[in-house]
């Protein structure tokens, strides 16, 4: 049974914050989001990285996977300088400590929620940020892999992600009777894409999972990145392959910088495959939406055999 906050619990973690109510926000699997009213009229967000707030079980780690177990309130702060320093709108940090993090509350509604709502409206913070993504995009690195860690890269980005593919593929086709019996096929369609891409040292700032639900919109309309701890120095490409994927007919109005046909292509085919394990993986545990992880897990599953 996880046991969540209570106002009581909050304010012995927060002393010098007096909280008299709080609201668990829905949709983090590895941390809780709590929204704080304070005593003088106030709300805040409470990110905390606790075991009971994480529903992932543990995952092989890779010393040179990037996006193996990006979660953590040091990187979240890293990050968050990191973004700010490029001229991308974040939340400011009230306090951070280890497990957890105190922020502004940045706005209730996400970009995704008001393009459903008000596409009208939508307009202005979708284009907005598509300017932030192009000032992220433009901002390189020397290597590729978290701006917190010391790289530790031996291999290219698009060879540690077919690797990822291949193993990701294995474990999906121990479970899923229709992928085992195409795994030939989807390992040499995936070797096949990546021999296809030309060699190339040019590593952006990307966010690593970004939707349109990763947005919040303030009062005045400004995007506001959320959801930060993935961030990293990456080809470009696995950024928009995400994009395209997330924000489909609106993906053009983020006005995207130029882009390598073959390694978008490559690596959306991974992300797919990507996206039927994750789910099925986090199925088996007490997520409480087990049937939407379910749904999306065959939704990518009928994706990676018929394309």
């Amino acid at each position: 049974m996880r046991v969540f906050l209570t106002i009581d619990a909050v304010n012995e973690l927060l002393p010098d914050w007096r909280v008299t109510a709080l609201q668990r926000l829905t949709g983090g699997t590895k941390k809780g989001v709590y929204r704080l009213r304070l005593d003088d009229g106030r709300t805040v967000i409470l990110y905390l990285w606790a075991e009971s707030e994480n529903y992932w079980p543990v995952a092989e780690t890779v010393p040179d996977d990037p996006f193996t177990d990006a979660s953590g309130a040091q990187l979240f702060v890293t990050n968050r300088a990191v973004l700010a320093a490029a001229g991308v709108r974040v939340s400011e940090v009230l306090l951070a400590r280890p497990d957890l993090a105190l922020v502004e509350d940045a706005g209730g509604e996400t970009l995704e929620a008001l393009m459903e709502r008000d596409p009208v409206a939508a307009a202005g913070p979708l284009a907005e940020l598509g300017r932030a993504l192009r000032r992220m995009h433009t901002t390189f690195g020397a290597e590729w892999g978290m701006p917190a860690a010391k790289p530790v890269q031996t291999r290219p980005p698009e060879e540690m992600i077919l690797d990822r593919a291949l193993s990701l593929l294995g474990k999906v086709a121990a479970r899923e009777k229709r992928i085992a019996a195409a795994r030939a096929r989807l390992e040499d369609r995936l070797r096949a894409m990546r021999a296809a891409i030309a060699p190339r040292r040019e590593y952006a700032l990307v966010h690593g999972e970004l939707g349109a639900d990763h947005v919040l919109v303030t009062a005045g309309g400004e995007p506001v990145l959320i959801d930060i701890e993935g961030v990293t120095y990456f080809d470009v490409e696995w950024e928009h392959a995400f994009l395209q994927l997330r924000f489909g007919d609106a993906y053009g109005e983020l006005d995207p910088v130029d882009l390598d046909p073959a390694r978008l292509e490559f690596y959306r085919f991974a992300q797919v495959i990507g996206l039927i394990e994750g789910p099925l993986r986090i199925a088996d545990t007490d997520f409480p939406d087990r049937q939407w992880m379910l749904d999306l897990a065959e939704w990518n599953i009928r994706k990676a055999l018929t394309e």
